[in-house]
């Protein structure tokens, strides 16, 4: 006797374990039972249990007897001919939904020639393994898996066309490329995708060589004539909003041109593009500090007398201006309300985004890299045929990552370009190498893909023949516009008195223990001396009993909390960090001593 579970409960159980399991799936597969139950056989002890739980990932198979599909040729006719649909192959048993328990009973083919009697399933495509993503990787199986990985991750990043409807959406961070292309390299999942309706990418040149140690480490040398000719361009979205929000007593936010005796008015230059309605005009080119949106506030607090007089309170200035770092181009002014009732501006700000150094492009394959040069067209090095590559891939970046269908995608994508078809490059299931290679051979090239390159600086004929090919390409949105920051001084938090946090705030960088020895290491020491004191103060100290004394300015009196006038107080300069754990301290009736001795 062994026993049965349904969902982790033990319901019963059963003499013959193996033959209850076959009835079960016997009756799923007739339509008895429904398709979402799912049964496993624990080998060792032989209990049962079955899953019929929401939230399961299962995956469709072709059941497969006596070492056939059961699948026939008659299905697929009919299937053609519209005659029956995929929820019939279901309800006939001939494809069934199998779960990750209900898996390990299973012995599955990859494909109908590998079927034995053993088997009990066939793979409907070996490429159904992969993700989406990762299915667009064109000869996905000629990569390392964790490369497979990286590829699909980067096509997730990648600026392209998200939506077809984006000139009326306002979302945030959102960046748009201006001419992009279908890959000449496709796998069947471009296809089902409908990837042509809205691709990520552009068809380029790719020469793999080494140009004067400007792409070291994963950079890439971009030709400058390529970016001119419309190569990588981008736009940048960012939506701005402000809303009319309404306070107790009746006040509420007034979108308008602040008045000069507004608490906060900034200067005349800064409102220069707003209109009457105190809302900006399109396509009016702004940069950061400018005012988009200008608004006024209430007070934010209202003293006793002031709640009776509320219109002699000055209004504080609360308009939205650009942030730092922050340019571009008015795009579009929306007015409207939203569910309160309250009026809602928004305003989105486009900026034209050009590749330069610093910009991020991958391939398909996982292989990322920042450009490190632009280099003129003149400059480039050229193949015999006069063909100047759009991008310089360096050649360390294919051995360690082992990334073969990168090499492959460029011969496909030159047979492609050449013979003026597109490239089947579906994983597993790929036009074979060797076809493309006599193909390239036939078009006049070598099969191997190399060409002879000449130096565009001198004109020299290079020693070493250089692999060149037609690649997808595509543009990274991790953008350097979008991540450059330096600071010198700007504003400081109020607690610590230390540089604020973070890009949008005017930031400092943190400097780590680790950054510390890399100065020490290059004998900055003033540097060092420099960053340690970002919030250096000067504090009057007792010398009587260590606390920290008092210095009233506006009598122009120095004394000491506990020891009063008669005492010697000196000035030291310490971290105002500790100056604030000091203060922790005595708030927890600790007594922080400070005991001074003279430098001299």
């Amino acid at each position: 006797m062994v026993e049965v579970f349904i969902n982790s409960k033990l319901i019963g159980e059963v003499d013959d374990s193996s033959s209850f399991v076959s009835r079960l799936k016997e009756e799923r597969r007739s339509g008895a039972l429904h398709n979402n139950v799912n049964v496993y056989r624990e080998s060792i002890t032989g209990d049962v249990f079955i899953e019929t739980d929401a939230g399961r990932t299962r995956r469709p198979l072709i059941v497969a007897k006596e070492g056939k599909p059961s699948i026939t040729q008659q299905h697929y006719d009919r299937l053609n001919r519209g005659e029956m649909a995929w929820h019939d192959l279901i309800k006939e048993g001939i494809i069934e939904y199998v779960d990750a328990a209900e898996e390990e009973n299973c012995l599955i083919a990859f494909r109908a020639n590998e079927l034995t009697s053993t088997h009990t399933h066939l793979e409907i495509s070996p490429l159904t393994m992969l993700g989406l993503c990762s299915a667009l990787v064109p000869y996905g199986n000629f990569n390392q898996s964790t490369r497979l990985n990286a590829g699909s991750k980067n096509q997730k990043q990648a600026v392209g066309i998200y939506a077809s409807n984006y000139p009326v959406r306002l979302d945030m961070d959102v960046n748009i490329l201006h001419s992009p292309q279908k890959p000449i390299v496709q796998t069947l999942m471009n296809d089902v995708w409908n990837y042509d309706s809205h691709p990520n990418g552009q068809n380029i040149v790719i020469a793999i060589m080494s140009y004067k140690g400007y792409n070291m480490e994963d950079a890439i040398v971009i030709n400058r004539g390529s970016i001119d000719r419309g190569f990588g361009r981008s736009t940048y979205f960012r939506p701005s909003v402000a809303e009319e929000l309404r306070y107790a007593g009746g006040l509420i936010d007034e979108i308008s041109i602040p008045d000069k005796d507004v608490k906060g008015y900034k200067t005349e230059k800064d409102y220069r593009f707003l209109e009457e309605d105190g809302i900006i005009y399109p396509e009016a080119g702004v940069d950061e500090g400018d005012v988009i949106i200008g608004k006024t506030s209430p007070p934010r607090f209202l003293s006793s007398l002031d709640e009776y007089n509320i219109a002699s309170a000055t209004r504080r200035e609360s308009s939205l201006s650009l942030k730092h770092g922050e340019k571009g181009t008015v795009d579009i002014v929306l007015i409207t309300e939203n569910e309160e009732g309250n009026r809602l501006i928004q305003v989105r700000v486009r900026d034209s985004r050009i590749p330069e150094i610093g910009d991020k492009f991958t391939s398909r394959h996982g292989q990322k890299g920042i450009v490190g040069i632009i280099v003129p067209p003149a400059d480039m090095p050229f193949s015999s045929s006069g063909i100047v590559p759009d991008i310089i891939f360096s050649p360390h970046g294919i051995p360690s990552r082992m990334t073969i269908a990168h090499l492959i995608e460029m011969v496909g994508g030159k047979v492609g370009a050449l013979s003026g078809r597109y490239i089947d490059g579906t994983t597993f299931d790929a036009e074979p190498e060797e076809q493309l290679r006599k193909e390239l051979l036939q078009r006049g090239f070598r099969e191997n893909g190399t060409e002879t390159f000449y130096n565009g600086e001198t004109g020299n004929r290079m020693q070493a023949k250089i692999f060149v090919g037609d690649m997808y390409y595509l543009k990274l949105k991790h953008m350097v516009a979008n991540k450059l920051h330096a600071r010198a001084r700007g504003p400081i938090q109020l607690l610590t008195r230390q540089p604020t946090e973070g890009r949008a705030k005017e930031g400092g960088l943190r400097l780590g223990e680790m950054e510390k020895d890399t100065f020490i290491a290059h004998g900055a020491s003033l540097l060092l001396k420099e960053r340690f004191s970002s919030d250096n103060t000067i504090v009057p100290v007792c010398e009587e009993c260590g606390l920290i004394a008092v210095n009233d300015e506006y009598r122009n009196r120095r004394y000491c909390p506990i020891c009063g006038d008669n005492v010697n107080i000196s000035d030291i300069e310490i971290s105002y960090a500790f100056k604030l754990i000091l203060d922790e301290f005595k708030s927890l009736g600790i007594y922080p001593r400070l005991n001074l001795e003279s430098k001299y």
